[in-house]
């Protein structure tokens, strides 16, 4: 089981398309792992009525968390 500690953070960043490909991959290799989408506007009503000027498509920020005995695999794995 993963929990907050024994986890490493083997993805932060706001592209949903990455995002999708580091849970494919990890996926894959049966790597399990636990994610977290931020919004990083900050403001849960911005996204409904929508801010003018900023651009909406990168306001999440997505996290990938494994268990600390899988961080090195899933590490290389990503980073090839």
């Amino acid at each position: 089981m993963i929990m907050f500690w024994n986890r490493r953070e083997v993805f932060m960043g706001s592209d949903m398309e990455k995002f999708s490909q580091v849970r494919s991959i990890l996926s894959g290799k049966n790597i399990k792992y636990q994610y977290k989408a931020v919004n990083s506007l900050g403001s849960s009503n911005r996204g409904h009525s929508g801010a003018f000027g900023i651009n909406t498509a990168n306001s999440f920020l997505y996290y990938v968390y494994v268990h600390r005995k899988d961080y090195l695999l899933a590490s290389e794995l990503l980073h090839r």
